[in-house]
């Protein structure tokens, strides 16, 4: 802070031990650098009639209408007057952004700290309160100005929390407040004041919580102290249930929509920690918050261990009246279970969602998987700082490999389906890309519904929070929440209904062949590891040629209304026989195979050569179709169950052998529909 230039204008130029205000005369006395005599002197008689009534002593009001009159006598004077603003002029010069200072004698400091803290200047006039206070010039103890030093800091701490709040500098407004208390209990004073400053310290802790908790994630210090703030808070309520209000005051449902404030600002990591420790203290909204905090962390990270986590806190909480049987479905569906998944959609109690169920234009299958990603999207991604919420992609959960093994070890130890023996498998094994898969490019494009959108509301303070309103009604908060159970089925959109058929079939093949195709793949790779395993002596009979031999020939689109198996057989063949001429590095996908097979697959297959072809590669590929039955069949949709006799090199560009399957039998499942009046694989499943 700047000093005013010329000692000839301050209020006490002989003080021998003056105390520098950071304060001009116009801002002392409350008036315009603009106004006139008359003004001055009306606003002169009304500051002194309108004296603080705090509680200062007479002494300390009397050094305040000192200055005022001093400063009055200054700016009604022309020369003076003239003189002090140039003065002024020149420091704002010379010196930009520095505050033109006023010297007060000290035997009137108490009166120019008064008049300072009325100027809307409460930091400054709070330091040097604190200052003064303090040893060597601290005060004689019970003398008035000790008892004003200590109201004027006590009261200038107060506006200064306040500004620093109005700023939303909170966790600054708490360190004054703190500073205030030091001092109040240092001088043992004031102890009215001394309840004020604790209650506004206490009442601040949400917004320190916001305020630190808000910051970068690099902060690590700040957001530990606002994570142990927030566990204390939650403490002191005795749970998320809150108990006992606590001395904030907040009401549950104040505090419900603090909390959803606070936790877009939390990983989904640190909500699983406080979660944990609220759920050991007896707190059952947080174990269901727990659950749900698992699920997110599972799926966004590729976590399937913590998805089986939350299934088995889940399923072990005493939630009274909770249907949980749609949350164990999503849980057991996104873990490879689909059949225990649609057992337990169909064993929940709610009528709306059988209802919704049984209207669903798709199959079982298809309802389960819209159901869990408006699931996941809605009510388990939202809320974390360091989760996408609209980041919903099955087909990118199943394809993940480290989801593939973690569903195989489940699938060994619960039996769900044959596998090959545990001793084969260890953690560490490699697993083979999905353009290794013997019959197709996997993992199959999961389309994705037309998103669920959720207005955002906001809350006081303009804090964001994933509390929407839908058709004019709030959406529930996280505690209401509670007693749902499930998604409103209303609310769970789907697709278009000519798109059913083809979102069943690849729905099918992305959730059962991600969790087949790995076993079936290391069993092969496995074998053609084994250096004593000989070369088959016999040729194993297969149509699947290379580019070098003849092209096949033209095939007749499959138009019959029921086509024998004999006619299903030599179209799945023909399928094998021409996908096999390119991966062998002939031509890209010709119009036979716009015959056999949609445009997904085929789109599939050139880019699986495509990807061959940058890394100099190429594949021979062996099968046949040994056996054909017929699982369903509709007049639009044909389920097969084959028989494939099949091996196959990967060579690279000088031919030499980089990897082999042996030849094995493999089961696949083939789905064919009708565009028109033409049969077409639609999908296929391994296994």
């Amino acid at each position: 802070m700047g000093k005013n230039p010329d000692t000839a204008y301050s209020l006490q130029p002989t003080a021998p031990v003056p105390v520098d205000l950071p304060i001009d005369h116009f801002r002392l006395l409350g008036v315009s650098p603009s106004a006139e005599s008359e003004t001055i002197l009306r606003t002169l008689q009304l500051r002194i009639d309108r004296s603080p009534d705090q509680g200062f002593t007479h002494e300390g009001l009397q050094q305040r209408a000192d200055l005022l009159r001093l400063s009055a006598d200054l700016l009604t004077d022309p020369p003076r007057r003239r003189d002090y603003e140039a003065a002024l002029m020149e420091l704002g010069r010379d010196h930009p952004g520095e505050t033109a200072g006023l010297e007060v004698a000290s035997s009137r400091e108490v009166g120019g700290l008064i008049l300072l803290w009325e100027a809307n200047a409460p930091h400054e006039a709070f330091q040097l309160a604190r200052q003064a206070l303090q040893p060597p010039q601290a005060p004689a103890l019970g003398s008035g100005r000790e008892a004003d030093l200590a109201l004027l800091a006590a009261l200038a701490c107060l506006s200064a929390a306040e500004q620093d709040q109005e700023q939303r500098r909170y966790e600054s407004a708490a360190g004054l407040l703190g500073e205030g208390l030091q001092l109040l209990h240092r001088v043992g004073k004031l102890p009215d004041q001394r309840l004020v400053l604790e209650q506004r310290l206490e009442q601040l802790k949400p917004y320190r919580i916001l305020d630190l908790l808000s910051r970068d994630l690099s902060e690590q210090q700040a957001r530990r102290e606002g994570l142990d703030l927030l566990d204390q808070l939650v403490k002191d309520r005795g749970g998320l249930e809150g108990l006992d209000q606590g001395e904030i005051g907040l009401s549950q449902g104040e505090f419900e929509l603090f909390f959803q404030q606070i936790r877009r600002f939390l990983t989904v990591q640190e909500q699983i920690d406080l979660f944990e420790r609220w759920q050991g203290l007896g707190s059952s909204d947080a174990a269901f918050l727990a659950v749900m905090a698992f699920s997110a962390a599972g799926f966004s990270r590729r976590k399937p261990e913590r998805l089986d986590e939350a299934r088995q806190r889940l399923r072990d909480l005493p939630l009274e009246g909770l249907d949980t049987h749609p949350l164990q479905a999503c849980l057991d569906l996104l873990l490879g279970d689909v059949d225990h998944a649609m057992t337990q959609m169909r064993a929940s109690a709610d009528s709306e969602l059988q209802t919704w169920l049984k209207r669903h234009p798709g199959d079982d299958l298809a309802a389960l998987c819209d159901y869990c990603r408006s699931w996941l999207r809605r009510d388990v991604l939202p809320g974390y700082r360091d989760v996408d919420a609209d980041a919903v992609d099955l087909e990118a959960w199943f394809a993940d490999r480290d989801v593939q093994a973690f569903v195989e070890r489940l699938e060994r130890v619960q039996g769900r389906r044959l596998a090959e023996p545990a001793e084969t498998w260890s953690p560490t094994d490699p697993y083979p890309a999905f353009p290794l898969d013997p019959d197709g490019m996997l993992p199959l494009a999961i389309p994705s519904p037309p998103s669920v959108e959720g207005d955002r509301a906001v809350l006081a303070g303009g804090v964001e929070t994933g509390g929407a309103e839908e058709d004019g009604e709030a959406t529930p908060s996280w505690r209401e929440r509670l007693q749902l159970d499930r998604l409103s089925p209303a609310r769970v959109q789907v697709g278009r209904p000519w798109l059913i058929g083809s979102v069943l079939f690849v729905l099918v093949v992305a959730v059962a062949a991600a969790f087949a195709l790995v076993g079936l793949r290391r069993e092969s790779e496995v074998e053609s590891e084994s250096p004593a395993t000989p070369p088959p002596s016999t040729p194993v009979q297969a149509s699947l040629k290379p580019e070098a031999d003849p092209a096949p020939a033209s095939l007749k689109p499959l138009e019959a209304d029921a086509p024998s198996e004999a006619q299903l057989q030599t179209l799945l063949q023909a399928w094998l026989d021409r996908k096999a001429r390119v991966l062998a590095g002939g031509s890209q996908a010709d119009a036979q195979l716009a015959t056999v097979a949609r445009d997904g697959l085929i789109q599939q297959l050139e880019a699986e050569r495509q990807a061959d072809a940058a890394a100099g590669a190429r594949q021979t590929v062996e099968a046949t179709i040994t056996s054909v039955e017929v699982v369903s069949r509709t007049p639009q949709r044909i389920e097969l169950r084959a028989r494939v006799a099949y091996s196959d090199q990967r060579l690279d560009a000088a031919g030499k052998v980089i990897e082999r399957t042996p030849p094995t039998t493999l089961p696949v499942t083939y789905i064919l529909g009708r565009d028109g009046r033409t049969w077409r694989l639609h999908a296929y499943i391994p296994g």
